[in-house]
């Protein structure tokens, strides 16, 4: 079982690494405009979720003080 648990740990951390949507090149790419580029385009916006970044980490918390004191209180 815990051979099965890192090989599921491990597909998944791969998979993640894989899906990174934060491109390194490319236009938008986090690189600065070059000459000839035909312009336009300054760079990537802001993503959505960076507004609600801190009440994403509050609710984080939250559910882990939750499921924290619910599993605790079962004494398994």
């Amino acid at each position: 079982m815990k051979a099965l648990n890192k090989l599921i740990y491990s597909l998944f951390f791969f998979c993640a690494f894989l899906a990174n949507a934060q491109g390194s090149s490319g236009p938008g790419g986090g690189q600065p405009p070059q000459p000839g580029d035909g312009g336009g385009s300054v760079g990537p916006g802001a993503a959505p979720i960076d507004m609600y970044v801190y009440l994403l980490s509050i609710v984080a918390i939250l559910f882990i003080v939750f499921f924290t004191r619910k599993y605790k209180g079962q004494k398994i």
